[in-house]
Formats: C-alpha cells, structure tokens, sequence
C-alpha cells in the first residue's frame, strides 16, 4: 500500500503543480474561457511552464524532493490564494442526453482499463529502456548527466521531465499516470471542441474515436509521450481558434508557450512552430492588422521552450539537432551511416510494399507496431467535413501534422495527427445522427481488448487486459516484472553480478530504468558501434583484413603522405585496419611526432595506426571522393612503399599522395599490387581485449543476437567466462 500511495502522490503532486502554474498565468493574463477549457488549458500551459522549471533545476543539479515538493507547495497555495479553484467562467450548454450517457458509460469503462495499465509496473519496450531510463539517470544525479553513448538522450525531453518531477516521488508508475493524464486532457479536449463550435455530438463522438482506439489508449497508459504530444498540438490548435475570434494578443502568451512546448516534448513536432507563426501571420493580415510585431513576440516566446534543448545539445554532443543531422554537423558521438541507416528502416519497417500500411494502421498493427481500429479505414469519408469551415481548419492541422509520418510509419507517429482526423470524420457525419451514434458504439465495441482479438494479428502491440493486483501491488512488482519481461530478469542479473561504476555492452535494447549500470547498446552511439565492429570483426569474414594493398613507388623525401579515396560507393564505407609505411623493406616506427588526420571521422583515426588486427578505421559513411587518411610525419621522411590492409568488402578505388619538402601535394601511386590472406593470430581473444582498453569487462549476449552461439561455444577463445543466465540473456565477463 506505500508503494500505491508513493504512485498516487507523484502523480497529483505534477499534474497539481501543472495545472497550479497554468491557473496563476491563466488568471494573471485575464484570459476567458468556458469553464471546463479553464481547467485543461491551465493543465496543459502549466505542463510547459513546468518542464521548463524542472529543466533549470536540473541543469544545476537540485532535482530533489525537498525541492520540488515545496515548489508544488509555493505554486498550488498561490493559485488558491487567486482562487483559481473557483473558477468564474461560464458553462458549456447541455449535451443531448444520450450523448451524454454514451461518453459517460464509454469513457469509464476504458478508464479503468488505462488507469490499472497505467497503474501496474512499466513493462513497455521504450519505457522501460530509454523514456525512463534516462530519467532514472536524471534522477540519481539529481539533475542531468553528460551521456555520449545513447542518441536517445539527445532528443528534447519535455514530457520525460515531467516524468522525472513524478518519478521522483513514485517511480515508473507515477510518470505513466502522468501521460495518462494528457490521455485524459485532450479527450476532454476534443469534446468541448466540438461543445466550442455548437455541434456537442460532434465532440462526444471525436472524443471517443480518440479515447478508445486501440494503439491510443495503449500508448497513453504507459511512459510514452506521443498522446502528450498529440494534447500538446490539439491546444496549440485549439486556442488559435479562439484567438481568431477575437484576435485578444493576450491569448499570444499561451499559444507561443504551447508551440515551443510541442518541439521541447518531441522532434517530430517541429511544425507545431510554422503552423502557429503562420496562422497569426496569415489571420492578421487579412484583418489588416499589425503582423510583424505580434508574431516576433510569439516567435520568442517559442524559442525560450526550444533553444535550451539545443543550447545543451551543441555544448555536449557538438550537434544542436543531434542525434541528427551529423552531416551537417560532424561529432565523434553519432555516425552518419547509424542516421542513415535508422532513417531508411524507418520509412518501411518490415513491410514487403507501403500498400500494406492502411491495413496494418486500422486492424491489422503486427508490422507497424499498434492500429487505430477498423472504425479508421472510413477516414477517407472525414473529407466530407470539408464542407464545413471547422472541417477545413480540421483537415490543415491533421495533414501538417500528419506530414513527419513519413519520416517513420510506426503507428503511434500518426497519433499527434489523429485527434483532427477523430473530429473530421465526425463532423462528415454530424447531420447523421443516428449513423454517427452507430458509428460511435461500433468503434467503442471492436476496441474491446476482447473483440479486437477477433479480427487484429496476433503479435500486434495492444493492450490484452489490465491486472489489478499488479496495479495495487497485491502481487510484488518485482514477481510481475519478472513473470512477464525477459529484460528485467536480464537487468536484475546485471545489477547483481556487475560492481558499481562498470559498463555493460548489450547488442540489444535493455530495460535501462530497472538498472543502475551503464548500458552500451551497440546502435545507439558511435563509441557503442565501435565495440561492436570489434566484436563482430572475428565472426565475419567481411569484417576481417584480408586484403592487402601495396603502393610501391620510388623512393622520395616526405613530409605528409595520405591515402585518397577515389571512387563513389552505393552503400559501402570505406574503412582501413591497418596502414604502414615503409623504406627499403623496413617499416618506420609510429614515432609520438606523427600528427594523423582523417576526413570524415577524425576522432577514430588512430585505429588505422594501432597495431590491432580486430580495429578498424571506418567512414561511418558511404564511400565518396575525396575521403583520405593522412600522416603528418613532423619532419622528412624517406619513404618507398605504403601497405594498406582492409576488408573485402571495400571494393572501392584508392591512390597515394605525398607532400614533397616544398609543401607540394604529389600522386605517388594510382594503382597498387592487390593480394588477399587470412589473419593468424586470435581476433577474438584481440577483440576482448580492445573492449578492455576501452573501460567494458562485461558483454550481455541475447539468444536472438546474430552469432550469439558463437560465444557460447568458444568462451575460451574468447577469453570470457559466463557469469549468469536470464531468460535469453547470457552475461559474460572479460577475463
């Protein structure tokens, strides 16, 4: 029962605090609104003001709980010394009846079914690895942490700091109930927007496309943050109309907060800013009315939620947009080949033709991980909302927002779109009544956990039931976890056999927020990739130096030599293992003089020159002219012939350059003797031991890991020991 109350403690300390905040911005710009909109834009203004102040605190290192409980305190006793509590606006005019029975016994229903998922232990893939476990991270450091070696720490985080506020009281559970919360605050959204605009049927049946739709509800019961994101753009479009009723720049406030907010919580986002800048710019110039300064002053107040993430973001990953556009801004900490690669698989997942996507969106969820329900293959019919002014205004906020799906066609990417489609396709049947009151009921009945079984695919991500013992803690988190995710018995494991302070190599996500370790999954940072190359380098012949390029050419007197890349590669990088120099048949010793140089990726250049058969110099890029890699002896140089060992795999062209004494670049060789050999010493045992220089003792092996066999089989060439077993995990530690 402490730990229930812990959850339900964190959980109305931040949403309080949230709305507290709002409520004193809300009274103190003299902004009106209907009754029940009060509450839930001060909620959501709140969050933004929240997350900024969470933020500021943990750049100093004072995310505590003394901290933030007398900060709810301070906020929570303003806002009802204003008497916010008692709010003076007018109310909503009545829904019809039934409406109002079928939201009531509707919306209750799938309450308790998200409230006791929400409540129960996180379980969720991304939850548990990287939304929380940053904020675990967060958390014991009392404030942000410098992390290199997951991407994932790169992306803004507005919505995990309110995360982290909950987190700090109540753990997992507190943060999910918050984004349960945003769940709750833009269905209720959705229905007085439609209450707003005189069709209240409208807005009972959008709020319930919404709420019950499968991949939503799920979503929205777990520490994700897509449905947060999607609360965040529906109020950004929300008090836009009302600001264009009567163009009140006062409402300029909240909407600058709530456009910055949506790019603070999400990347994908970022459109949230044009939107609004655009839609104030365009309304005010067709009112005739002043447009530069109104739209300066919003852009600011965008910029103040915005700028900080990437403020943090160029001071310790070199890259204000990182983890991408590494192009654009090169960095030792995300390869450009990992952005690459990632963006390609995320525009087709596992799908054989994009044909199958609105299937795979509405019923069938398997490939695309979650569906809307088969109430959404009639979405095409929403464009008869066209003919209304709402359904237009509608239609451009769903396809604005609906346009970084491309990007990744994961289901819950359209969720941010979707409370403009739920709407839309109710308001194409709003002089439908009885059809929109069927349509309604039917959605609500195949969203049943129970009926969805009939017609989805079995391995789809879906809410299968909620268990209240688990969510009361009646059965012990610990036997829930363990009973039902591999990956936390994976992460107890970890916790138990790896001495504080270590690092653990995974090929594989792990549950990051059950684990106090540091994790380095393979993909998720270039030092991270690097280990695994190295790992793989003994499993894979393609991997391995077995090509051997000799440039000979007369002796010269050398200052600078370097090996230029010459052709273009479809998708290969280039990469070299080991390059010598030589002078009459005997190599030149690396002497502490040499300066050595590389373009692109600078940073791992010395693993060309570090005697190492199992390292690597890589591109992390396709293969283009005008790559090289260089040497800078720091004197003059006698030098005859130059070996390059590599992979097979880099079948591009290459030739030799040199820097005479007068510091002119010369060709010395376009075409070298090409011959091929297998290593003779132990790349395996050499890979174990370059993990070891680089400060990682222990390697988590999962069955599904490609070759993990491999180190079943052969721990002694290796020169690792198996210290534990767990589910499909192996732990093996360096010897």
């Amino acid at each position: 029962m402490r730990t229930v109350i812990s959850i339900l403690f964190g959980t109305g300390l931040t949403v309080t605090t949230a709305w507290a905040l709002g409520a004193i911005l809300i009274r103190k710009l003299s902004l009106v609104f209907y009754r029940m909109e009060e509450a839930l834009f001060s909620f959501l203004i709140g969050s933004a003001c929240l997350s900024a102040i969470v933020f500021a605190l943990a750049t100093v290192g004072l995310v505590r709980k003394g901290v933030l409980l007398a900060l709810g305190v301070l906020a929570i006793g303003y806002a009802l010394f204003l008497g916010a509590h008692r709010s003076r606006a007018s109310k909503f005019g009545p829904v019809p009846q039934i409406w109002k029975w079928i939201f009531a016994v509707t919306f209750s229903g799938f309450t308790v079914l998200y409230f006791l998922n929400a409540m129960a232990p996180e379980s969720s893939p991304d939850g548990m690895a990287y939304h929380l476990g940053e904020v675990a991270k967060y958390y014991r450091a009392h404030g942000f942490v410098r992390v290199t070696t997951n991407m994932y720490t790169n992306l803004s985080q507005g919505i995990e700091l309110l995360f982290l506020h909950a987190f700090t009281f109540g753990k997992h559970s507190a943060a999910a109930l918050v984004h349960f919360t945003f769940l709750v605050c833009v269905t209720f959204l959705i229905l007085c927007y439609g209450r707003r605009i005189g069709r209240p049927a409208v807005g009972v049946a959008g709020a319930l496309f919404f709420y019950a739709s499968p991949v939503i509800g799920l979503d929205g019961s777990i520490a994700y943050i897509d449905v947060a994101v999607a609360a965040i753009v529906f109020g950004l479009f929300y008090l836009l109309q009302i600001w264009d009723e009567d163009k009140n720049s006062r409402l300029l406030v909240p909407i600058g907060m709530l456009a910055g907010f949506s790019v603070s919580a999400k990347y994908t986002a970022f459109l949230a800013v044009p939107y609004a800048i655009g839609f104030i710019g365009w309304k005010l110039w067709r009112a005739r009315q002043p447009v530069l300064r109104p739209v300066f002053a919003t852009s600011l107040l965008m910029l103040v939620f915005i700028a900080p993430w990437l403020v943090k973001n160029w001071i310790w990953m070199d890259n204000p947009l990182s983890p991408f556009a590494n192009r654009l801004f090169p960095n030792p900490y995300v390869h450009v080949s990992f952005e690459e690669t990632y963006r390609k698989y995320m525009q087709l997942y596992d799908l054989k033709s994009r044909w199958e996507i609105p299937l795979q969106l509405t019923v069938r969820g398997d490939l695309l991980n979650g569906f809307f329900g088969p109430l959404f293959l009639l979405t095409p019919l929403a464009l008869l909302a066209l003919r209304h002014r709402a359904g237009r205004q509608l239609w451009l906020a769903a396809i604005l927002f609906a346009l970084p799906y491309y990007a990744n066609i994961g289901t819950r990417f359209l969720i941010p779109a979707a409370p403009f489609l739920c709407l839309a396709l109710a308001l194409a049947f709003a002089n439908l009544g009885w059809l929109l009151l069927v349509l309604t009921l039917t959605h609500a009945i195949s969203c049943v956990p129970r009926v969805q079984r009939i017609y989805t695919a079995p391995p789809s991500w879906r809410l299968v039931k909620s268990s209240f013992r688990a969510a009361f803690r009646i059965e012990p988190e610990e036997a829930y976890l363990s009973r039902r995710v591999s990956q936390f018995n994976e992460a107890r494991l970890i916790e138990r056999s790896v001495p504080p302070g270590e690092r653990v190599f995974a090929f594989n996500q792990m549950a990051e927020s059950y684990l106090s370790r540091e994790i380095l999954v393979r993909y998720e940072g270039a030092f991270n990739e690097v280990l695994g190359d190295i790992l793989w380098t003994p499993m894979f012949r393609g991997f391995q130096p077995t090509r051997l390029l000799t440039f000979q050419f007369p002796r010269r007197e050398l200052r600078k030599l370097r090996v230029v890349q010459t052709a273009q590669a479809k998708d290969l990088p280039w990469g070299i293992t080991e390059m010598r120099v030589l002078e009459g048949g005997r190599e030149l010793p690396r002497a502490p003089e040499w300066r050595l140089k590389a373009h692109p990726n600078p940073w791992d250049v010395q693993m060309a020159f570090d005697n190492s058969l199992a390292t690597r110099w890589r591109s992390w890029q396709r293969a283009e002219p005008g790559m090289f890699v260089e040497v800078d002896f720091g004197n003059v140089q006698a030098v005859d012939t130059v070996t390059i060992q590599t992979q097979e795999d880099y079948q591009t062209a290459v030739e030799l350059e040199g820097m005479d004494t007068n510091g002119k670049w010369t060709t010395l060789s376009k075409n070298a003797q090409e011959t091929t050999s297998r290593p003779t010493v132990s790349l395996r045992r050499a890979a174990t031991a370059e993990l070891k220089l680089r400060g990682v003792r222990y390697v988590m092996v999962e069955k599904d890991d490609l070759r993990s066999d491999d180190f079943r089989l052969h721990p002694g060439l290796w020169g690792i020991k198996l210290i534990g077993e767990a589910g499909p995990g192996r732990l093996y530690q360096i010897e």
